[in-house]
C-alpha cells in the first residue's frame, strides 16, 4: 500500500523505466501536483484525517502507478515531435546528400541557428546580470526577493528553449514546469530553488547557449556569403561588367568557363553546409535534453 506521494512517485517513476526522460519528467510533474492539490482539498474538507487515511482516495480517483504510466506510454506513443526523426528509405549516398533539402530538420536546424543567437545574448545577458545582482544584494533583505525571481525566471526561460528546441530540432522535451508547492515561505523556496540541480544546469545552459548561438550564426553567415557570392560572380561579370576580384585598383575577371564550376560550387558547399547543420541539430538537441531535463 503506498503511503505517501513520494512513494507514489517513486513507484511511477519506476513503471515508466525505459521510456523518455521529458515523458517520465511531466508525468511525475502531473502527478505530484494533482495528488498534493487533491490532498490539500479533502485534508481541508476532513481536517482531522491524516494523509496516510486520505491518500488512497486520491490514488483511486487519478490512477495507480501502473495505469499512469500506461496512460503517458500511450499519450507518447500518440504525440510525437513534429519534427521528430524518421525511418527513411534506402538510399544511394548521393540521394541522402541532396535529399537534405526535404528534409524539415534540416531547415529546422537552420532555423535554430538563426534564433540561437538572439536567444543566446538574451541568456547570457540574463544569467549574468541575475546571477550578479543577487550575489551582490545577497547581504540585504531585498536581494532574497530578488534572488527568488531570478531563479524562478531561469526555471521559466529553460521552458521556453525546450519548447524550441522540440519545435525546430524534433527532440521530445518537457511540455510542463517542473513541479514546486505554492504553499511553501519564500525562504524556503529560495533554498529549493537554489539547491535544485536543475536550477543551475539551467543557468550553465544559458552561458553555454551564447558561445554556441555566436559560433552558429558566424557558421550560417559565412557559408551563405560564399555561396552567393559564387553565384552572383557571373551576374556581376556579365550583366554589369564588373570584375569580381580587385587588387590595387585593377578588376580581374573569372573565365567564361569558371562559371558552372563557380555555381556548382556554391550549390555543394550550401548543401554541405545544410547536412552539417542537420548533424549540428540534433547534437544540440540532446545536449539540451541531458541539460534541461531532469532525471
Amino acid at each position: 500500500m503506498i503511503k505517501s506521494v513520494e512513494e507514489y512517485l517513486e513507484a511511477l517513476k519506476t513503471e515508466l523505466k525505459g521510456s523518455d526522460a521529458a515523458t517520465i519528467q511531466d508525468a511525475l510533474a502531473d502527478a505530484e501536483e494533482h495528488l498534493r492539490a487533491a490532498l490539500a482539498n479533502l485534508r481541508e474538507q476532513q481536517p482531522d484525517l491524516s494523509e496516510q487515511e486520505t491518500l488512497p482516495q486520491v490514488i483511486e480517483q487519478y490512477g495507480s502507478p501502473e495505469e499512469t504510466a500506461s496512460a503517458y506510454a500511450e499519450i507518447e506513443r500518440r504525440t510525437v515531435p513534429q519534427l521528430g526523426p524518421e525511418n527513411p528509405k534506402p538510399q544511394s549516398a548521393l540521394a541522402r546528400f541532396f535529399g537534405v533539402y526535404m528534409d524539415a530538420r534540416a531547415w529546422g536546424a537552420l532555423l535554430y541557428m538563426l534564433i540561437a543567437f538572439v536567444t543566446g545574448i538574451l541568456y547570457f545577458t540574463w544569467a549574468v546580470t541575475g546571477l550578479a545582482t543577487s550575489i551582490s544584494f545577497a547581504l540585504f533583505i531585498f536581494g532574497l526577493p530578488f534572488a527568488l525571481l531570478f531563479f524562478l525566471s531561469v526555471g521559466g526561460l529553460a521552458l521556453i528553449e525546450e519548447r524550441i528546441v522540440e519545435a525546430l530540432l524534433g527532440v521530445r522535451m518537457p511540455r510542463r514546469a517542473l513541479f514546486s508547492q505554492q504553499n511553501l515561505k519564500w525562504l524556503d523556496r529560495i533554498k529549493e530553488l537554489a539547491l535544485d540541480k536543475h536550477t543551475w544546469f539551467s543557468i550553465l545552459y544559458m552561458l553555454i547557449q551564447f558561445v554556441l548561438g555566436t559560433v552558429y550564426f558566424i557558421l550560417l553567415v559565412t557559408i551563405l556569403s560564399f555561396s552567393l557570392s559564387f553565384i552572383a560572380i557571373p551576374v556581376l561579370q556579365e550583366v554589369w561588367g564588373e570584375g569580381a576580384i580587385m587588387n590595387n585598383g585593377i578588376r580581374y575577371f573569372f573565365p567564361l568557363w569558371s562559371y558552372p564550376l563557380l555555381v556548382l560550387g556554391a550549390v555543394f558547399l550550401w548543401t554541405s553546409f545544410m547536412n552539417l547543420a542537420r548533424s549540428i541539430g540534433q547534437l544540440h538537441g540532446r545536449m539540451a535534453k541531458s541539460m534541461l531535463v531532469t532525471e
